[in-house]
Formats: structure tokens, sequence, C-alpha cells
């Protein structure tokens, strides 16, 4: 499926009519032996120059189109700042490839598959310094995840909301399907943690940036995040506000996260 979205910015006398087209794919995993929906929003200044790519993870229990729901002007946006959006569709996969089932491969998928296809079909910036990505909630985990497990391919990475320390919730969000019941496998979940990838980072690899509402679940594990990225000597950006777990905060909060890329991105051309 392929729309054409129009949008208007105004600023004083001046007008500007948008052009963003939002593609929905169905792109061929070889490592799962299946197709995996994904939304591509493209702003129009990609007929003329190579754009920067947001990947954008959505949380369990959503799928490829929740960040077009959650932030319906995502193509003027796309329009505004020049990036190209890339939406994938991680079931309740949590982004890993999964250490019991050969069947789930989400990390190989956005980090390898994904890219490839992208900068193959469409006009970006081919480098790391031209990648971002970020994520709420189960997609904050996969963003950090996959950024900090494969910095040749992102150079900035963004957790809204994120579960960046999953220990705490052992029976939540069907966690136990990728890594087996927590009581029995203590070594994979501590292996499969974000918090735990603190130790294998390179302060300046990675543009970070981590934000989390006062009132949301994952409050704590993410001021623990912030914590152990400090004791490391890690630079990184946290912003703490009023806020649940939900697509009220989110909506407001991707504001500030595409603002960080934005100027990564200026500072990296």
């Amino acid at each position: 499926m392929r729309k054409l979205i129009l949008g208007g910015l105004f600023c004083f006398v001046m007008s500007v009519v948008f052009g963003a087209t939002v593609d929905t794919l169905r792109i061929k995993s070889e490592g799962m032996q299946k197709d995996i929906k994904t939304v591509l929003v493209v702003p129009d200044v990609a007929k003329e120059r190579a754009c920067p790519t947001v990947y954008l993870l959505h949380g369990f229990g959503g799928n490829y189109k929740t960040w077009l729901q959650i932030k319906p002007d995502l193509p003027q946006i796309a329009d505004r700042l020049g990036f190209i959006f890339v939406c994938p569709d991680g079931e309740g996969s949590w982004y890993w490839d999964s250490p019991r089932n050969p069947a789930v491969r989400y990390e190989t998928f956005i980090s390898s598959e994904l890219v490839r296809f992208v900068d193959a079909h469409y006009n970006t910036v081919k480098d790391r310094k031209g990648r971002a990505i970020a994520g709420l909630s189960m997609g904050g985990h996969g963003a950090m995840w996959n950024a900090i497990r494969h910095s040749d391919v992102f150079g900035a990475a963004g957790s809204t909301s994120g579960g960046v320390d999953i220990r705490p919730f052992p029976k939540s969000w069907e966690m136990y399907k990728q890594l087996g019941e927590r009581d029995q496998y203590p070594d994979v979940w501590d292996a499969h943690t974000v918090i735990n990838l603190v130790p294998k980072l390179e302060n300046g690899r990675l543009a970070l940036i981590i934000d989390c509402g006062y009132g949301d679940f994952f409050f704590e594990v993410n001021k623990q995040f912030h914590e152990a990225l400090l004791k490391r000597g890690i630079d990184h950006d946290f912003l703490v506000r009023p806020g649940e777990h939900n697509n009220a905060y989110w909506r407001n909060s991707i504001n500030y996260q595409l603002l960080f890329f934005w100027k990564y991105f200026e500072k990296s051309e």
C-alpha cells in the first residue's frame, strides 16, 4: 500500500507543501523465512538527496502501525526534518534472536536484513552516522539492545519508557517464551537485559537519549540504567518528566528524541 500524505507548514507569508509518502511493505526475512510488515515514511526531499534514517520500534502488543497511530503527523515531521522513518513489526519478540526459538530472529532482521533492504531501495545516508534507532517500552529495550550490540550499524539510539532491565518482570509480556522461565535460566535473562550491556559501551561511540515518566512502572529501571551509564562514564541524555506508560507520554516524548537525532545528524555531516 502506498499513500500520499499532504500537510502544510505556514510561516509568516510563506507556505510549503509537504509530499511525504507512506509505504507499507512486506520485507522478507531470510532468517525467519517470513515477510515482516514494515511502514516507511519517506520525505519529499529524498527525491533530491540522501536522507538519514530513524528506525522506530513499537512496544509489546503493538505492531508496524503503532507509531503512525501515536504520532499521526509523522509524515509532516519527516518532511520538516528530512528523515526517513522505518517502523517494522516486531511482534512480541523483544527484538532478540531468541536462544530458545530459532524461528525468532528479530535482532538479525532489524540490524541486518531490514537495514540492507532500506538502503538498497531508498535514498538513505548509507552509514552508521546517518542511522538512529529508537522505541517505546519493549521497543526501547529493542533499540538499546540492537544499537549497543550493532554500533557499526547505528550511530544513535533512544529509549522512551524502555524496559531496559527485564529481570524485575519475569512473568510479564511473555518474555519467558523467548528466554525460558527466569528461575530456571537466570544466566540467559542476565545475558539478554540491556542494563548488562553497559560494560560493552565505549564512551562517544553511540549518541544516547533515554527518557521515562515519573509515574511509569519502568521508571526505576531507567533510573538505574542512567546511573550505570554514569558509573561507566558514558555520556548520554537522561530526561524525566511527569507521565505514565501511555500514548500521551510517547506522543510528547518522541519530539525530544527526534530533536536529539536531528542535532546528531547535523553534527555528523
